[in-house]
């Protein structure tokens, strides 16, 4: 035998070696728990969440059985191998058992109807504790995007349809002249609103929005914040305070919260723009990150990455998709921030100076096309979620509930629900979530979620645009 067949041999054997050690690793377990099967077979088609995963529609049926043969038999058409011979029956039986209780995630949140109204009369939505009655402040809005009370009882509410309007005790509502030209497209528009925590004696109004411009015939943008003084009903000295960079083609996941924290700091949520692989962990960019700037715009000397090489200086942290939802703890001081996931994994955020989020390093969900966007949802130097939920709830606006109108829920954090129409109350002892309650169950689109400085819960829903007050029943 030549030295080149001994090689040869040698190289035959040790693959045929490789091919039996991987055969025999995939064909047999020494541990039937279906979550260890799915993690070892079936999370790198299906992401590392069972839970993320059965948030589908199902082509070839969800029942027991129907699941069973789908294991079973496989789609190799659609790239689902047959796995009878090399799980066991039990093993196949315990993983349509697990996607069955999995499922029961998801469809925790198919309602049933909603409350009726009472003698033609507002709805009355009864919770733990606590019973309470609609009152209609505005509607006849697109989607009403940003809500203040201002300190006359007054109402300033943001239409991302492009107006900001101000709403009066008799529920009068006047257009305010003056906002930015918005470009009205996929989820931008007129956004969020804040007003100076000095408001009362400067008039400051603080607005956010989609900002625009054209090059070569086409459209690029970005999220922008405005600040003017609110005289009347016009808005003067109208100045920008904030650019995010760069600016994309995209028209989608702005994000753009605004929140003034006890210091007079104001902090602006931004969006990664719908490009996940570009902005979140780059810190020489604006998308994917929360900000933090002085009322002018200027930036704050401690901020986390203030002097550091090739860093944008008003970033305060970063990995974040899009945050539709941000407020402070009266409290405490600190702010909270909510943000959607893909397919499953939005996440409830405490902010912390200089913290990584992780998007899309790590993720708890999965993407729209049903892959895995990360193999892992928790990493060292990345901070976890204070909640998350599975299925996306896609969550926007978020509040703290103070005063004493509303007893059974004092100190919760209350997260409006775009996709199932309810909102969600997290209960709190100190910065973590103990527990979930659905309010409000059916109310609409919720887009927004704010204590007013009357102390009551102020609800903004879409289609149509409404806000409402909610009125405790004694």
């Amino acid at each position: 035998m030549t030295r080149l067949q001994k090689w040869a041999a040698i190289v035959l054997v040790a693959m045929v070696s490789f091919a039996f050690t991987k055969f025999n690793n995939i064909a047999s377990t020494s541990d039937t728990d279906p979550r260890t099967i799915y993690k070892e077979k079936c999370s790198s088609c299906h992401g590392e969440r069972v839970d993320a995963f059965v948030d589908r529609q199902w082509k070839h049926g969800k029942t027991r059985e129907e699941l069973i043969a789908s294991i079973n038999n496989g789609y190799m058409e659609f790239g689902m191998p047959t796995w009878r011979d090399i799980l066991s029956p039990k093993e196949i039986e315990g993983m349509a058992d697990l996607i069955t209780e999995s499922l029961k995630t998801v469809e925790q949140y198919s309602y049933v109807k909603g409350p009726k109204a009472v003698n033609n009369g507002p709805a009355i939505f009864k919770s733990k504790g606590m019973t309470v009655v609609l009152d209609t402040v505005v509607t006849g809005l697109e989607s009403p995007w940003g809500f203040e009370q201002m300190p006359d009882g007054n109402y300033l509410i943001t239409d991302r349809a492009g107006s900001l309007y101000v709403v009066d005790h008799n529920r009068n509502k006047t257009k305010i002249e003056g906002t930015p030209d918005v470009l009205v497209e996929g989820q931008g528009g007129l956004l969020d609103v804040a007003l100076h925590p000095n408001f009362a004696k400067n008039g400051l109004v603080y607005l956010s929005y989609s900002k625009y411009k054209v090059e070569n015939n086409e459209k690029w943008t970005t999220t922008a914040v405005v600040c003017g003084k609110l005289n009347g009903n016009k808005l003067d000295d109208v100045k920008e305070i904030f650019e995010a960079k760069p600016y994309t083609k995209t028209k989608h996941h702005y994000g753009s919260r605004l929140v003034f924290d006890k210091k007079g700091y104001l902090f602006i949520s931004v969006g990664e723009r719908g490009q996940e692989k570009l902005f979140p962990q780059d810190l020489s960019t604006s998308p994917g990150k929360i900000h933090r700037v002085k009322d002018d715009g200027s930036i704050p000397a401690d901020n986390p990455f203030v002097g550091k090489p090739n860093t944008v200086a008003s970033v305060y942290t970063y990995g974040t998709r899009n945050p539709q939802g941000m407020g402070m703890d009266p409290v405490t001081g600190t702010i909270w921030e909510n943000e959607h996931g893909p397919r499953g994994g939005d996440e409830l955020n405490i902010i912390r100076a200089g913290a990584n989020y992780g998007w899309p390093v790590v993720c708890y969900g999965i993407n729209y096309d049903g892959k895995p966007i990360s193999p892992i949802s928790e990493k060292e130097g990345i901070d976890k979620p204070a909640t998350y939920w599975i299925p996306s709830i896609a969550p926007s606006g978020l509040t703290f509930v103070t005063g004493d109108k509303y007893p059974a829920w004092k100190g919760s954090i209350l997260v409006g629900s775009l996709r199932f129409n309810f909102v969600d109350r997290c209960i709190r002892q100190g910065n973590k979530v103990i527990g979930h309650e659905k309010l409000l169950v059916n109310i609409g689109r919720t887009r927004n979620v704010e204590m007013g400085k009357d102390g009551y819960i102020y609800v903004a829903i879409e289609n149509p645009g409404t806000v409402f007050r909610l009125k405790p029943v004694k």
